[in-house]
């Protein structure tokens, strides 16, 4: 069996596949009808919709089989996204990649894959749509038509959950998109009994770089910042662009320090940017944090208010020092 390489750009594959806020959701009619009409037009047993995460492939719309996902290394998606066309893999006993692959020797017994890989972006494939069949078959140029036509109706699916949960200008989730996320993190941690806290950041001086040195600047130094962020943060972390110079971070405090740590760790981040950077002006920032203890009554807007309120204090104190 031979192992898919990773990508080259997978970290901004995995940050693009993470954004869309859709990974381990439940099945939607909007993906279920393309994978329910490519089993019919394809007259197979399987059909997935299938998105490839750092170490398993996660199947948003799955007909066919019982799981809900499987280890990345032996996917067949994970070959797949690494092509710029359809993957077809006409018979797996002829092919030496797979004759040996666990899913080709036991259940679902695969002897045939076609997967259009689902690509978002500048070149960012997230997943594919493929179909799959435990008997060997031809697929022909019209076959390859059909299925890149129901991969499209999926790449337009994700492409509008992108546009209304991820902030264009940064990549980061953006307020409706924190919404949803934020609340699913609440969940969970309640259910694990762990405490949670918000951070509120918000860009200092914001308008003198867009006034002093124009909005392309001003856009840089927003994609800067939520850049850092990412770096500093947890992939766990809920991180999204608030509205215009402002961000907010969501945490579990798994342990007592996590906030602290992973504010200094931005502040490091960021000084260093500083350093580094040939722009005539300086990046600072002020930040606020409420908390919430497990099951409490506290919601996300109340961690909203009380972290604002405690960032604009702490904002009022730099333009004093100005």
């Amino acid at each position: 069996m031979l192992l898919a390489p990773i990508p080259d750009n997978e970290a901004e594959r995995l940050t693009t596949l993470r954004n869309l806020n859709t990974l381990d959701t439940e099945a939607e009619e909007r993906f279920d009808r393309i994978t329910r009409l490519a089993k019919r037009l394809f007259d197979v047993p399987i059909c997935l919709v299938s998105l490839v995460d750092e170490n398993r492939q996660w199947f948003k719309s799955c007909f066919g089989l019982s799981a809900t996902e499987t280890a990345r290394d032996i996917s067949f998606c994970g070959h797949a996204i690494l092509q710029d066309d359809i993957f077809v893999i006409e018979d797996t006993l002829e092919d030496k990649r797979f004759v040996d692959n666990p899913l080709v020797t036991e259940a679902p017994f695969i002897r045939f894959y076609a997967g259009f890989p689902l690509k978002l972006g500048d070149n960012v494939r997230i997943g594919t749509l493929c179909i799959i069949s435990d008997k060997p078959r031809v697929f022909g140029k019209d076959d390859r038509i059909a299925l890149e036509d129901l991969g499209q109706m999926v790449i337009s699916e994700f492409s509008s959950l992108q546009q209304n949960t991820i902030d264009a200008l940064t990549g980061i989730s953006n307020r409706r998109g924190f919404d949803v996320l934020a609340k699913k993190s609440i969940a969970h941690w309640d259910r694990s009994n762990t405490r949670s806290a918000l951070v509120f950041f918000d860009l200092d001086f914001f308008k003198q770089i867009n006034d002093q040195y124009g909005h392309d600047e001003g856009d840089q130094a927003l994609s800067v910042f939520a850049k850092l962020l990412t770096l500093s943060f947890r992939e766990s972390d809920v991180i999204a662009r608030f509205a215009g110079d402002e961000f907010v971070v969501l945490v579990s405090c798994v342990e007592e320090n996590s906030v602290t740590s992973a504010v200094l760790r931005f502040d490091s981040q960021l000084q260093e940017h500083n350093n580094t950077s040939n722009k005539p002006f300086k990046l600072s920032y002020s930040f606020g944090v409420s908390t919430r203890e497990a099951k409490s009554e506290t919601t996300i807007k109340d961690m909203l208010i009380q972290a604002d309120q405690a960032m604009f204090k702490v904002k009022a104190l730099h333009h004093q020092q100005q």
